[in-house]
């Protein structure tokens, strides 16, 4: 029974966190005092779960009770005459309650928390922890706990509301709210929990939804739909890594492509063009290619040029490189790799450095595979490049 109810808890607290602590902190914009009542809400789920039995609906359990906890502070001493209470009690279905995580991820983008926005988005919205931010950011973890702490206050400091902003102001703290989806997504990539994974291709959708004419909302959703329609083919049965030109497209999850086409369609017909757009069409041409043939290189390089051209990034000029390797030869894609700038510390260089002087039957391949593979997190990924690191000899 305690496993169960520590396992529902958990499971809760995955897919339903931000939805909860946005409708918390909706109604005083204190979002450190509403992540506290949420907490002490899941510290009584795991007491009262084990003895009691699981309720049938536990997110509205959970509400339930970190509502109670903000109303006995807001009828102490300290808060009585600063915060109003409210008498009006919601209906007790987590699905009959408005989603206001736009609203909160929009509070997380407003100027005043600048320079934090996006941890802040991840950390309150989507859940994740200061340490687990600041190794994606490369900033030390109480650092990181520091800023986002210092945000919390300001929200409340200058009563930030929660509310969708006027259109001048929307597409600038939009991109923000873009940017921070899809890092949640990236932090946690190839191998999210399936549960957190359901969570943000949900967080796309509900963005698309409340923001309708925004392009790039739509290429963001078709970005993330197609790129997680081809997670089932990245590894064999046997937990091989399979390079994406490899794999199988009947592997393919075809209900997820459709809604990456669904969105690009969304977002073409309003006629703007932005990087998360171009990303979302590299991977609906990757999506186009049948077994056993390759994929249009051609129509790769011109959108990874016009993506560069658009939005430059280390990252996007090595894929770039590799394209041109497939083009014009590992020659012409190993001088492309050379013309980036500082690649040193970046994996997908040194994975594509390892592969062109391999092809060129260059002796610094090993080297450059080992240099990959300390720089790979994922396993599959490791034991490939090790693989292909034994066949290239001392």
């Amino acid at each position: 029974m305690e496993a169960d109810a520590r396992v529902r808890a958990e499971n809760a607290a995955r897919t339903s966190y931000g939805r909860l602590l946005a409708l918390l902190a909706a109604r005083t914009h204190d979002v450190a005092a509403a992540e506290d009542a949420l907490a002490d809400a899941f510290e009584r789920a795991l007491d009262r779960w084990p003895a009691d039995g699981v309720p049938d609906d536990p997110e509205a359990w959970l509400l339930t009770v970190a509502r109670n906890r903000q109303r006995d502070r807001w009828k102490s001493a300290a808060e009585r005459t600063s915060v109003p209470l409210e008498d009006r009690h919601d209906g007790p279905s987590l699905e009959e309650q408005p989603d206001r995580r736009l609203e909160l991820l929009l509070v997380c983008a407003h100027p005043g928390v600048a320079g934090a926005s996006v941890p802040l988005m991840l950390n309150t919205v989507l859940g994740f922890t200061a340490e687990q931010i600041g190794s994606a950011f490369l900033i030390p973890s109480t650092t990181m706990a520091a800023r986002l702490t210092r945000a919390k206050k300001r929200i409340k400091r200058d009563g930030v509301p929660f509310e969708i902003p006027a259109a001048a102001d929307l597409p600038d703290r939009l991109t923000r709210v873009l940017e921070a989806v899809y890092g949640a997504y990236s932090i946690e990539w190839p191998t999210p929990p399936r549960e957190r994974h359901a969570l943000l291709l949900g967080l796309a959708e509900t963005i698309t939804q409340a923001a309708p004419a925004a392009a790039e909302a739509h290429g963001l959703a078709a970005l993330l739909f197609l790129t997680s329609a081809r997670l089932p083919a990245r590894t064999d049965e046997d937990g091989r890594y399979i390079p994406l030109a490899q794999q199988d497209p009947a592997r393919w999850d075809a209900h997820l492509i459709a809604a990456g086409h669904r969105h690009l369609r969304a977002a073409h017909a309003l006629g703007t063009v932005g990087p998360f757009q171009l990303e979302a069409a590299l991977g609906a041409v990757h999506c186009a290619r049948r077994a056993g043939e390759p994929p249009d290189w051609r129509a790769l390089r011109r959108l990874h040029e016009a993506l560069q051209a658009l939005a430059p990034t280390r990252g996007g000029a090595v894929a770039l490189a590799a394209v041109i390797a497939e083009t014009d030869g590992a020659a012409a894609g190993l001088a492309a790799l050379d013309a980036v700038d500082d690649t040193r510390g970046l994996q997908s260089a040194w994975a594509l450095r390892a592969h062109l002087l391999s092809a060129l039957a260059d002796p610094g391949a090993k080297a450059a595979y080992d240099k990959a593979i300390s720089l790979t997190t994922d396993p599959a990924e490791r034991r490939h490049l090790a693989a292909r690191a034994a066949r290239t000899g001392p």
